[in-house]
């Protein structure tokens, strides 16, 4: 299956016909669908979806790792990293998405919009959206976790946005120490840079990561990069 544009830039065709069309966002995304060959959107992303790299960088974790998964926007991290946890959910799992991005209706509904998303297994992620979130809070609240926990962490660059909380290089520190003795898998959605350039190289790599605060990359044991439906997954460690 090959589309004309990654599926995210389907997505947002369809917002955009939505709005100038004024038609119900579903009979849009049909219609991007129909373009694509396919009758309806459904059946587009259900194709999609077995071409998803979820399956695959879950088979890749194992745990105490540190996941990095870094794009620039609209390139489908936060969705990756959903998908990664409906994936841990299947297989039993525990999964938690702990975010300072959205709240917990607007990640629901990311949820249900996933391709795959079958027999309510979206219901058993657990929703973290307290601004209280930092590497004391994340630790707190997976305390107790079975080993082969799965948690996405949204994202890097705003652990410390508060002045309140410690350093990210501090706080990191203690991720990756809790990560080893739980055996909980750890992923960071991460920002990269915008000096990031597509002409010179598909996909971005560790070197592009936007780092405002200091943080040792060191940390990571893997590391998953996105642009333009491309995926690309290394060992760090």
């Amino acid at each position: 299956m090959r589309l004309s544009a990654p599926i995210y830039q389907l997505k947002r065709r369809a917002k955009l016909m939505a709005r100038d069309k004024k038609i119900a966002l579903y009979e849009a995304l049909n219609r991007i669908a129909r373009e694509e060959g396919f009758a309806a959107w459904s059946l587009l992303s259900s194709q999609v979806a077995l071409n998803s790299p979820s399956k695959a960088v879950l088979s890749r974790l194992t745990n105490g790792d540190m996941l990095l998964l870094g794009a620039r926007p609209g390139h489908g991290k936060t969705l990756l990293g959903l998908e990664l946890l409906l994936e841990a959910a299947r297989e039993g799992r525990k999964a938690v998405f702990f975010t300072l991005e959205y709240t917990e209706k607007e990640t629901r509904e990311r949820i249900r919009s996933l391709e795959g998303d079958v027999n309510g297994i979206g219901d058993r992620l657990e929703i973290v959206t307290s601004d209280e979130i930092c590497a004391d809070y994340i630790m707190r609240r997976l305390s107790g976790s079975p080993r082969g926990t799965v948690a996405v962490i949204d994202y890097l660059q705003v652990l410390d946005q508060q002045r309140t909380k410690p350093a990210l290089l501090d706080q990191m520190f203690a991720l990756r120490d809790f990560a080893r003795k739980t055996g909980i898998a750890l992923v960071f959605i991460s920002q990269i840079d915008r000096s990031f350039d597509p002409e010179s190289k598909p996909v971005p790599d560790i070197r592009d990561i936007r780092l405002p605060n200091p943080v040792d990359l060191t940390f990571f044991t893997k590391a998953c990069f996105l642009h333009s439906g491309e995926a690309q997954l290394q060992d760090m460690a």
